[in-house]
């Protein structure tokens, strides 16, 4: 198979696979370097920077009137940036919003957007705009030397390729970016905490990312949300480039009700009230009344959340929203730029700040050569006119009477072009005397800063001082503190569904066949309620609606069904079948219902059985899980709760009519298992059928057993099972005469 060609030209063809790759290569590197990517120098993107240098070609610096937005825009993009005029002006927009840039580059009036929504500015028609003073930290020194020129895109023009910037701007305002296969999301800092960092790394070129995170222990945004991420984490992000951020709104309370003062940066509040009312509408926040937003030009940000009660916890309530909402939101930190190698790449904190020294220190340095070189020059400017003034009277004659007075002007008095030059552009006023005396005075002052400037350009130590010095002053003159407070918090929880449940007294029921429902209030009478023919009631269990409902079927798996959504015992209810997978011919033994702490005894008719608590048995699994081991032939016996008092006893009845008695705390406590045997009953005889454990309970201090036979009934106080007593596993002794034959048993108080 041959590889398809693609002919550019009658003379020239290229594979296209060749040119493909080529083509999307050239696509790539102008995306990264032309576009998406901030540069460490300056800290802009090329449209970022153009906006900048064309505002200040237009005279829009910071003393100077606003001028409409459409004009800038229009020069933008048609002298530097041929692309639409909305990313344009976008981009204008951003560097002007005080809540987007920690330090706005453009000043504007009208309508520039709002915390609300960003995107809601006017037109540029309608806009206007100039620079903002702090812009001025990255023109001041651009006339001055220190910027690599290049030709626009039509090569009518030149604007500069770097700004030269006089502050750390990559990371005072930060930037985001999407380029082809990598992505830049770097926040804003502080202005005094980073240059603290670059004036100590000055001093100590080899400090570690540790040492300078003890100066900037944190991004800084444009709002007074808290940076909760824990230290540790944001330490690592400082070194290896990359991580996230976690931003918490703040809050008072005011008068019972809770007013959110700060949001995270960037942070809708109309979106977050919309996203409590959806909570509210779902009942999701039954313990909230009303919100309301009274933000004004005095108040930015005041949300007002008021709880139904002064009952409800304020800090819970708000922890949960946090978990819930924008009012607590996460950012990814990615401190990728391009490089004064003119490459991308992901920087420590460390990279960051040392490169940009570097760019500065030469800009400095180029700053100064020029300065320097334009002090020489008009040093020899002023060393070939003092020479004429020193010699007026010829200087004159010859300029009278010459043909070509420049030639003889260098001739006689050795001078070069350029001073013969300056002689010949005197004016007469300048001739007088006086101006000898001015020329004197500016040569000795220039000559004072001549020596100045070599002396800084022969030492490394004197340039880095005055870098340092300038940077302080600039500190001194722009800094601010910090906006955004570093602080631990404890991780933000979200209401569980138990949470938001109202807790009213229920009873649930469950029938022979399986049917479950629940009744309101504990004087519910489970046996007189209505049943489907063929079947009737079989267990009970008294708790709370917010709690779950723990059936056991007679395989000795366990299943959980929260109580407050089983159907009104003014029904016959469902069949818990429905709801749980259990396995075939199963059939359900009992219900239980309480705190996750409470204890139950779980036994077998084998003899056999343990003590668990509700925790143990609970499984939010449709299949259950397994709780107690069933012996070949033995079968489940009715959970039993068991009291808290500490003499409590385990009362065990076999079909024969033997009872034992024994201490609950005989017995072992386990989340699962066969158990430790309770009443001693011969397992062949269990698995013919022909003697069984029929019954087991737990009898408190104060409480009584009544054993029913027939018709008849026998009431036993605690008392009276010291005949029973025996240690646990033993055979216990018979009831009395009339009595072996037990029917069913009760515990009353």
């Amino acid at each position: 198979m041959t590889e398809t060609t693609l002919v550019a030209d009658p003379g020239e063809s290229k594979p296209l696979r060749e040119y493909t790759e080529k083509a999307y290569l050239d696509y790539s590197m102008y995306v990264i370097l032309d576009r998406a990517l901030p540069h460490i120098g300056d800290g802009l993107k090329p449209v970022q920077r153009r906006i900048i240098y064309a505002m200040s070609e237009l005279g829009l610096k910071a003393p100077a009137k606003h001028k409409k937005s459409a004009r800038t825009v229009g020069d933008v993009i048609g002298k530097f940036h041929p692309h639409g005029d909305s990313a344009a002006y976008e981009a204008m927009v951003l560097m002007a919003q005080n809540f987007s840039y920690r330090y706005p580059l453009i000043d504007g009036q009208g309508n520039w957007g709002s915390p609300d929504d960003p995107k809601s500015f006017a037109a540029m028609r309608y806009t206007e705009s100039r620079l903002t003073p702090f812009a001025e930290l990255l023109l001041a020194e651009l006339g001055q030397g220190t910027v690599t020129w290049q030709p626009n895109f039509d090569g009518s023009l030149e604007e500069p390729r770097i700004l030269p910037a006089q502050i750390p701007h990559v990371l005072l305002n930060g930037t985001t970016g999407i380029a082809v296969g990598m992505a830049t999301d770097i926040p804003p800092h502080n202005l005094r905490e980073v240059i603290g960092a670059c004036v100590y790394l000055l001093e100590h070129p080899k400090a570690t990312v540790e040492e300078l995170f003890e100066l900037v222990p944190a991004p800084d945004f444009p709002t007074d949300a808290e940076i909760i991420s824990p230290p540790e984490d944001l330490l690592n992000t400082y070194k290896t480039g990359r991580g996230s951020l976690r931003m918490r709104a703040t809050w008072v309370a005011e008068d019972g009700d809770i007013v959110v003062t700060a949001l995270p940066h960037q942070a809708s509040p109309a979106k977050i009230l919309e996203q409590i009312a959806a909570q509210m509408l779902a009942k999701k926040l039954p313990m909230v009344a009303d919100l309301r937003d009274e933000s004004d030009h005095e108040n930015p940000t005041r949300l007002v959340i008021v709880p139904r009660s002064n009952r409800v916890d304020a800090e819970v309530l708000m922890s949960h929203l946090f978990a819930s909402t924008d009012l607590e939101r996460t950012y990814r930190i990615n401190l990728n730029m391009i490089g004064l190698d003119g490459r991308p790449a992901v920087k420590s904190l460390g990279v960051i700040l040392g490169e940009w020294l570097e760019y500065r220190k030469d800009t400095v340095r180029l700053r100064l050569e020029h300065r320097l070189e334009r002090v020489l020059n008009r040093l020899h400017i002023l060393e070939g006119l003092l020479i004429a003034f020193l010699n007026i009277d010829e200087v004159i004659a010859i300029i009278r009477h010459e043909d070509n007075p420049k030639a003889e002007l260098m001739k006689r008095f050795e001078l070069s072009s350029e001073q013969a030059e300056a002689i010949l552009n005197l004016r007469l006023r300048q001739l007088a005397k006086l101006e000898e005396e001015k020329i004197r005075a500016e040569q000795n002052e220039l000559s004072a800063e001549r020596d100045e400037l070599e002396k800084i350009l022969a030492s490394k130590r004197r340039l880095k001082t005055l870098v340092r010095n300038e940077l302080e002053s600039i500190a001194d003159e722009f800094g601010d503190d910090r906006r955004s407070p570093v602080v631990q918090r404890e991780e933000a929880q979200a209401y569980s569904e138990a949470d938001l449940l109202t807790s009213e007294p229920v009873t649930v029921v469950l029938s022979e066949k399986g049917w479950i429902r629940a009744a309101k209030g504990h004087e519910v009478d489970a046996g007189a309620l209505s049943y489907k023919a063929g079947d009737g009631f079989l267990a009970a269990a008294r708790g709370r609606s917010n709690q779950q409902a723990i059936l056991l079927d007679s395989t000795g798996r366990t299943y959980a069904l929260p109580a407050h959504t089983l159907p009104s015992a003014r029904g016959q209810g469902e069949p818990v079948t429905g709801r749980l997978s259990a396995p075939s011919g199963a059939t359900f033994c009992g219900v239980l219902l309480g705190e996750d702490k409470q204890r139950v005894l779980m036994a077998t008719d084998a003899g056999y059985g343990f003590i668990a608590t509700l925790a143990d048995l609970y499984t939010k699994n449709r299949s259950g899980k397994s709780a107690i081991s069933v012996s070949k032939g033995a079968r489940v016996l009715t959970p039993t709760a068991v009291p808290t008092g500490a003499n409590s006893l385990v009362v065990a009845i076999s079909n024969e009519g033997r009872m034992l008695a024994f201490p609950v705390a005989e017995l072992p406590e386990l989340a699962r298992g066969k158990g430790n045997k309770i009443i001693n009953i011969p397992s062949s005889r269990v698995q013919a059928r022909e003697e069984w454990m029929a019954f087991v309970t737990v009898v408190a201090d104060e409480q009584k057993l009544v054993v029913y036979s027939g018709k008849r009934h026998h009431v036993l106080k605690h008392g009276d099972l010291e005949h029973y007593r025996g240690e646990r596993g033993r055979r216990g002794n018979k009831l009395p005469r009339g009595f072996q034959k037990v029917d069913d048993i009760a515990v009353t108080d």
